[in-house]
């Protein structure tokens, strides 16, 4: 997908977001800090990663501005209602920095933290690659803990084959 103007991107983006959102209202608060094993990220290390990359690496990235991420622990957020409230202020920073994007902004060249060049579109592009890399990992985890978790398109696959016509 190659975005050409910012507006279709923040549009598409916000969408992919109220997926991940949905997920996130599911999040048992007595397992904020559970991980499947010892020295993996727990839920709220995944929510505090998304959301602290999104910020200070992406969105300075594109600014012209080298990353400032700085890792995604509890000093950053610690009790439930503090990493929603984290992962929420992120993008909402977030988007404000893209929302000042123009169009012919996408076309240029940022840096990685790797110091990569790469064009800008391409970089908000893999920002919501990495989200729906760690939404997938958070299904994962909420389906090892029972939790029943949205659909992501308003049907499960179950759903969707009990509605098709057989071949």
């Amino acid at each position: 997908m190659e975005f050409h103007t910012v507006q279709p991107f923040l549009d598409y983006y916000e969408r992919l977001r109220e997926r991940t959102n949905r997920l996130i209202a599911v999040i048992p608060r007595d397992k904020m800090d559970w991980a499947y094993k010892e020295g993996k990220y727990t839920i709220a290390d995944m929510l505090r990663h998304i959301a602290a990359l999104e910020r200070y690496m992406f969105a300075e990235n594109v600014q012209g501005k080298p990353s400032s991420y700085n890792g995604c622990g509890k000093e950053l957020a610690n009790e439930y209602d503090d990493v929603i409230a984290f992962f929420n202020e992120m993008h909402r920073q977030s988007m404000e920095i893209f929302g000042k994007l123009r169009d012919a902004d996408l076309q240029k060249k940022c840096s990685t933290p790797a110091g990569a060049p790469i064009t800008t579109w391409k970089w908000l592009r893999a920002m919501t690659e990495h989200e729906i890399h760690h939404r997938g990992e958070l299904y994962i985890y909420l389906n090892l803990l029972d939790v029943k978790t949205p659909p992501m398109f308003g049907l499960t696959a179950e759903e969707v084959q009990a509605r098709s016509i057989k071949r």
